[in-house]
């Protein structure tokens, strides 16, 4: 065969050859352009919920895992509006847990909440921002450091609402066990709003403690019925003031739809180290129930009581909430909440212990509000209250300071109309 005629063949051979492979890699752009488009399509379809099979590192002193988890992201955000009819100079609404500002557009928390679970392990974070935080953390204990450790107090736990790891053991049911810090167990009451039938908190709330650092152990009898052991620092301590631990046992039951209940028992010693107190023991019994007799209708009844022998005789509390709410409509509620917390002090000759939770002997307070929701995630609410103790405990007009420069409270009693919205994803 002549050599030109070689050439001819050689060169349509590599055509062909070329157009085949772009051919082939034209197709193999196809079908990664739709398996991308059908990844983003799935990710869309989920957008709380997301799966991460990460692999391994390429990098020395990066992160690495092998394991497959799933992440749920969630959070909320909630800001009000309150006026205050005592018209207190200082701008205070008194002990009312997180809507204590009068006058004042206020962000009252924004919170950004991830549930990771990889298998039988799971782990929850929650930060927040706002003037909750700075209520919440209002009892945290301040301890000094040294030359080498740092000193600890609210101020560096406050932007942390829950941070907690937990393991589900193959035993049975399932041993769930957890360490960390979490929402107290204590009451049937929460710190979002959006699953509040309120806008503000019980003083049943307020009073009992809102946070431990904890390990905990659950286990679920049955279907219905579910048993939890605590051991923790104590009440609202990330980190403990005492030598002592506090334990609580509880033991919930509910029916879907019908019934949600608990019985609490919490112990432990919650004075600080050197209290003139003593290191008294503290016994704290809790219950609540809530029941949906109709599907528009839905009651509650929450109790506590406790006391304290300490050096100086014994204290004592006893508190009750009676809740009802009813939804005329699809997108509206109206809820209505009385409570009374009565403390006491049972003295000895060697003086009177400082009070546990009021500077009064009772306080009482009567709440109704409206809750409007247009859509699944938002929240509109128009709440009155009123409050009343039997010392003065509210501030009400000009409010004098004395000469540690604290405010005098001046007011046995204090009403307030607040407007708030919470929205959550």
């Amino acid at each position: 065969m002549p050599i030109t005629h070689k050439m001819s063949v050689l060169v349509v051979c590599i055509c062909h050859l070329g157009i085949a492979r772009a051919e082939d890699a034209e197709c193999q752009a196809k079908e990664a352009q739709a398996a991308q488009q059908s990844a983003v399509a799935m990710t869309a379809s989920q957008p709380a919920q997301l799966s991460f099979a990460l692999a391994p590192a390429k990098l020395e002193g990066t992160v690495r895992t092998g394991t497959q988890a799933n992440l749920v992201f969630g959070g909320y955000a909630e800001t009000f509006y309150q006026w205050n009819f005592n018209e207190p100079s200082n701008g205070i609404t008194n002990f009312r847990g997180y809507d204590n500002r009068h006058n004042s557009f206020t962000i009252s928390n924004a919170v950004l909440d991830v549930v990771g679970t990889a298998g039988p392990a799971s782990a929850h974070v929650a930060v927040q921002f706002g003037h909750t935080p700075e209520t919440y953390y209002l009892a945290e204990p301040s301890l000094l450091g040294a030359g080498g450790a740092a000193s600890t107090s609210a101020s560096v736990w406050k932007f942390l609402q829950q941070a907690n790891a937990g393991y589900r053991v193959p035993l049975g049911r399932g041993l769930l066990m957890e360490g960390g810090l979490f929402l107290s167990p204590i009451g049937p009451e929460g710190l979002a709003i959006k699953d509040q039938w309120n806008w503000s908190r019980s003083n049943l709330f307020f009073g009992l403690p809102a946070y431990h650092t904890a390990l905990r152990l659950s286990y679920p009898l049955s279907d219905r019925l579910t048993f939890m052991v605590m051991g923790c620092n104590g009440w609202n301590s990330v980190v403990d003031n005492n030598a002592e631990k506090s334990i609580a046992i509880s033991a919930s039951y509910s029916i879907t739809d019908k019934l949600t209940s608990q019985i609490l028992y919490f112990t432990g010693v919650e004075r600080p180290t050197g209290a003139p107190e003593g290191s008294p023991w503290r016994h704290l019994f809790d219950a609540y129930a809530t029941w949906y007799p109709l599907f528009w209708l839905a009651l509650n009844v929450h109790g506590d009581a406790g006391f304290e022998p300490n050096n100086f005789g014994t204290s004592y509390w006893a508190a009750i909430a009676l809740s009802a709410r009813v939804q005329p409509l699809p997108w509206l509620y109206f809820a209505w909440r009385g409570d009374v917390f009565y403390e006491g002090v049972a003295k000895n000759a060697q003086g009177q212990a400082s009070a546990i939770f009021w500077p009064s002997p009772w306080v009482t307070s009567q709440t109704l509000t409206a809750d409007v929701r247009p859509y699944d995630n938002v929240s509109f609410r128009l709440e009155y209250r009123h409050d009343q103790a039997g010392a003065l405990m509210f501030f009400r007009g000009v409010v004098a300071t004395d000469m540690t420069g604290a405010f005098v409270m001046n007011a046995r009693s204090q009403d307030t109309m607040a407007a708030g919205m919470a929205v959550w994803f």
